[in-house]
This record gives C-alpha cells, sequence and structure tokens, in this order.
C-alpha cells in the first residue's frame, strides 16, 4: 500500500521495482525508496488485587466499544516509555511509573492498513484521579479471568494470558517452596 505517486525529494514519478525482495515505490533517478514501516504502538499494564485496568474504547474511534490496554501511539522524536506514560496518563487520568523490564513485544497484524508493533510495559499508579479520556469513554478494572468483551486487539488477550501463565507459574513456586 503506496501512499507515493512522486519522489519527495526530486518530484519524479516513482516506479515499482523490487528491493529487497519486495516490490516498492522508487525514483528512478535514487533519490527515493519508500521503505514502509509500523508504527509503534505503547501500552501500559496496572494490576491491582490480580485485577488489570481496562478501558472501553469510545464510539468514533477506532475500534469503539471494545476494551483494551490503555495505549497509543509514540510521537515523533518521542521516547518509548515517555510516550507509554503520556498515553496512559491521556487516556486514564491517572500517571504511572514503569517498572524497569518491559512484559511484550507483538506485530499487531489485526488491521491491514495499519501495521504496528506493540510494547507493553508494567506500570505503578503515582497519582491522579481514574477517569476516562481522550478515545476511551470508560476505564474500570477486571479481573483477569472475567474479562469484558470484546477484546480491541488480539495482541491484548496475548499479553493478558502471558499475565494469567506467569501468575500459575509464580503461585505453584510458591506452594512449591512451602512443601
Amino acid at each position: 500500500m503506496n501512499s507515493y505517486t512522486y519522489c519527495p525529494h526530486c518530484a519524479t514519478k516513482l516506479e515499482e521495482a523490487e528491493r529487497g525482495g519486495r516490490v516498492r515505490a522508487i525514483c528512478p533517478t535514487g533519490h527515493f525508496i519508500h521503505y514502509q514501516n509500523p508504527t509503534i504502538g505503547v501500552a501500559v499494564v496496572v494490576l491491582q488485587d490480580n485485577k488489570i485496568l481496562l478501558g472501553r474504547r469510545a464510539v468514533g474511534h477506532s475500534y469503539g466499544g471494545q476494551w483494551c490496554i490503555p495505549c497509543g501511539h509514540v510521537e515523533w522524536e518521542e521516547d518509548v516509555r515517555i510516550a507509554a506514560v503520556r498515553e496512559f496518563g491521556e487516556e486514564t487520568g491517572v500517571q504511572v511509573v514503569l517498572a524497569e523490564s518491559v512484559i511484550a513485544v507483538h506485530s499487531n497484524f489485526h488491521h491491514a492498513a495499519q501495521h504496528t508493533v506493540g510494547v507493553w510495559f508494567r506500570g505503578h499508579i503515582i497519582g491522579g484521579s481514574l477517569q476516562a479520556g481522550d478515545d476511551l469513554d470508560q476505564v474500570d478494572y477486571f479481573p483477569l479471568d472475567r474479562l469484558p468483551s470484546p477484546l480491541a486487539f488480539p495482541t491484548d488477550q496475548l499479553v493478558i494470558d502471558q499475565l494469567v501463565n506467569d501468575q500459575l507459574v509464580n503461585d505453584q513456586l510458591v506452594n512449591d517452596s512451602r512443601h
């Protein structure tokens, strides 16, 4: 899906040619090759009493009426961690600090016109007041085994499944150490 017709450097009409194993729009004068790259999404997982904070996407926004881990896109020249904190605050009214480690990284192929790479961080609330904002119309905590439906993004389900599996492993380790 090429969004360029003319070279952004010299205005020559682009041609299609194979480069790097794919057909790409290229400038025949050599000024430009269009590489369509994914955007970066960020999400913050907040857990409280074995419940996860989710947001319902507002009608009129993409995936309206569906639930997700609060998320958004990294802006140009913005660090992914700063973007995660900013997006989470915009959507939930809550300020978070991120844990050092990343929970997950997944490629999102569910929307054919927009490939993204998502990075999920673990966050801890440090302030603010929980209220839906930006492109969410509701935020609430849900038990990991009783999530609202439908979830907007298949990769959020992967992350939640990972959290449940990690918790089961941790519970087993605790039980094993007691015997």
